[in-house]
């Protein structure tokens, strides 16, 4: 018995202990089986989830495209712009060939579609398209599927205009009163001295009701105030020295080579017109053709900054808005700041930080970040950043300053902007309590408006048939500065002709009235001479607008003239 029971509670202490370790096993398994299910859920909202997540906006916004991570194309993680961030700002930059324009055209025809105006600066002439329908076929429908797109072909309403009338498009100009003495100096690159000397012109033209239409009113005011007759105008004030009018004459010259003439003139085209929507509440896209003058930067950079202080003055102040009043995209923006002053530097910063409050939004599009000065850059809250190239010591150069001005990201970028193919971008935005997004490869999504220029016939006919072109494609030239001065020049003349010829016939008569009567000529009366002497160009300008000194135009920071309305 003894024997037997030992031998059944060893079997049973064995069984026992078998059990345990099933037991054991059995538990292992579950603890295995929960860690493999926590590391699922982990990978499920590890970095591809945690990036998405902070795309995740709750308001209006725009569809950029879909997440790309660890190689794959996720469309279920959809990186988006809320709409109300569109007026911090924005950069979209990359390597010619990498779709830096079909980004800008997929941010604007969304932005039209959500009733915001948008201005498009078209250097390549290759933006017009955004007007018509995009043409089906089979990438297009490759990149739908790849970021989960409703893709139906839309086009944009429009307006196209040109510089001057450079080129197709309706006619945009300035006058130069309008465009004023500080934007002016800017651009023609005055010192110091020389821009106080181009502001004493302008308040002299402004207080005597001189309006200051084209280029040659200027140099004609500039010409009497540095006269025989006009020199005593601003001497009370500090006087224009010859030199100094000598500098602003050749700037102008120069500054007249690069197309100028036909930018500054009547009618002078009134900014408003950008911030217009259609009767079904798109917002209207208006896109400047700029091919024709691409090689004539100075010009382009002169629009910029006037139709940028102008809209600053004319607007009022909004605030924060759920969406912008108007965006501004400028393409190949190296062209705006290449070879830039540090005053034009300073001014184009200071536009861009306080047109933020009038509720206008400015992307500036250009090959890498380092084509825009680091004062512009700081204040652009938007980056869509497409692959960057390192085939030179100076591209690899770029490429890691570029790195920097990242959030810190999960991704290596300094590699993963060189992998990036055709439109697919690294982007961060603002999100709607005004923090950083994550950064976030994503594969942009295709624009359903057309990705080409529109044809040359379509553009004249869009041109033609717009009810702006009847009211801004004549030019204008009315009695300015210019006719008013040569006016008096040639009045005061003739009075000087009159004066001589008078005078040389008084002395006549007085000769033949002392021979008569034999005694010497009487002293000639001197007053009729020192009339027209004393009188000048000066004394004759003084007669014929000195009435106009309560029309003194109202000037703004910037120095542009307040428009009147």
């Amino acid at each position: 018995m003894s024997e037997s029971t030992d031998a059944t509670a060893a079997g049973t202490g064995k069984a026992d202990k078998a059990g345990v370790t099933d037991r054991a096993d059995a538990a292992d398994a579950v603890d295995a089986a929960d860690a493999a299910d926590t590391a699922d859920t982990a990978d499920a909202v590890g970095p591809a989830g945690r990036i998405a997540a902070g795309y995740a906006f709750t308001g209006p916004a725009l569809d950029l495209g879909a997440l790309l991570w660890d190689g794959a194309c996720l469309p279920d993680r959809q990186i988006r712009i809320p709409l109300a961030m569109l007026n911090r700002h924005g950069l979209v930059a990359g390597a010619t060939g990498t779709g830096k324009t079909k980004t800008l055209q997929l941010i604007a025809e969304q932005l039209s579609a959500g009733g915001v105006p948008v201005f498009l600066a078209d250097i390549k002439g290759d933006v017009s398209g955004i007007t018509a329908p995009g043409v089906p076929g089979e990438r297009t429908d490759q990149r739908a599927r790849d970021v989960a797109q409703s893709w139906q072909p839309t086009g944009c309403p429009g307006e196209f205009y040109s510089l001057g009338g450079i080129g197709p498009g309706i006619p945009v100009r300035s006058t130069v009163t309008a465009f004023g003495p500080v934007l002016l100096s800017k651009v023609l690159q005055l010192n110091r001295t020389q821009e106080q000397s181009l502001g004493l012109i302008f308040h002299y033209a402004d207080t005597k009701g001189l309006e200051l239409i084209d280029l040659k009113d200027l140099r004609a005011v500039v010409a009497f105030l540095v006269s025989d007759e006009g020199k005593a105008e601003l001497k009370g004030i500090g006087g224009l020295s010859t030199v100094t009018a000598g500098v602003i004459l050749r700037a102008l010259t120069a500054f007249e080579a690069q197309g100028a003439t036909e930018f500054f003139g009547e009618p002078e085209f009134d900014t408003s017109e950008l911030l217009r929507t259609t009767a079904d509440g798109r917002g209207v896209v208006s896109v400047l053709e700029l091919p024709a003058v691409q090689d004539k930067p100075q010009l382009f950079s002169t629009f910029l900054m006037w139709l940028l202080a102008d809209l600053y003055t004319d607007l009022p102040e909004v605030g924060d808005l759920d969406r912008p009043k108007l965006v501004f995209f400028f393409d190949e923006a190296h062209l705006l700041f290449s070879g830039a002053s540090k005053a034009f530097l300073e001014s184009v910063t200071q536009t861009v930080r306080l047109i933020r409050s009038k509720g206008v939004g400015v992307f500036f599009v250009t090959q890498t970040p380092k084509d825009v000065p680091a004062d512009v850059l700081a204040q652009l809250g938007n980056r869509v950043q497409h692959a960057l190239r390192a085939f030179t010591p100076d591209d690899a150069k770029a490429l890691k300053a570029t790195v920097k001005t990242f959030p810190h990201s999960a991704y290596d970028l300094e590699e993963l902007l060189t992998a990036l193919g055709t439109g697919e971008a690294v982007v961060t935005v603002l999100s709607e309590n005004g923090a950083p997004t994550p950064v976030a490869a994503t594969r942009l999504r295709a624009p359903q408006s057309l990705m080409g220029p529109l044809p040359a016939a379509d553009l004249d006919r869009a041109v033609k048939s717009s009810p702006l072109w009847s009211r801004y494609a004549e030019p204008v030239d009315r009695e300015s500065a210019y006719e008013r001065i040569s006016a008096e020049q040639a009045a005061a003349e003739a009075r000087a002709e009159a004066a001589a010829a008078e005078a040389e016939a008084g002395k006549q008569a007085s000769k033949a009235a002392a021979r008569g009567t034999g005694r010497g000529a009487p002293k000639e009366d001197p007053s009729l001479v020192e009339q027209v002497v004393g009188s000048g160009l000066f004394r004759s300008l003084a007669r014929s607008i000195g009435t106009q000194l309560g029309r003194e135009i109202s000037r703004s920071v910037f120095g542009t003239a307040r428009r009147r309305r």
